[in-house]
């Protein structure tokens, strides 16, 4: 289970703690995994960490980085992605992130291409 870390302004804490609805996929001790509102494919599921964490570099827990990326690899396989899938964590703004909380993005159900931007 998770420390507690908590920012009462971040939409992804708020999801968390069940202020904000959301459309949940899958949920473990460390994380929730949910349905993008805007997806950028036929699937697109973020895994999000129930502590707050900005980014990547604010982790100092490697076995949380790595049931975050087991969680994502189970939810893949229940959404039937056998063909494939990308795995995505952007960090800082320059990177395309908008939601200062980490988050890993699941998208499959398409053809993706290289390099992604």
């Amino acid at each position: 289970m998770g420390t507690g870390k908590v920012d009462a302004g971040c939409i992804f804490c708020q999801i968390i703690a069940g202020q904000i609805p959301s459309t949940t996929v899958s949920d473990g001790d460390d994380y929730r995994a949910i349905r993008d509102v805007n997806p950028q494919a036929p699937t697109h599921i973020l895994i999000v960490p129930r502590d707050h964490y900005a980014d990547v570099c604010e982790v100092e827990d490697a076995g949380l980085l790595g049931r975050l990326f087991q969680a994502a690899a189970s939810v893949a396989k229940s959404e039937g992605l056998d063909s494939g899938f990308r795995l995505v964590v952007n960090t800082g703004a320059q990177a395309g992130q908008t939601v200062f909380h980490l988050h890993i993005h699941l998208l499959g159900g398409r053809s993706m291409h290289w390099p992604p931007g």
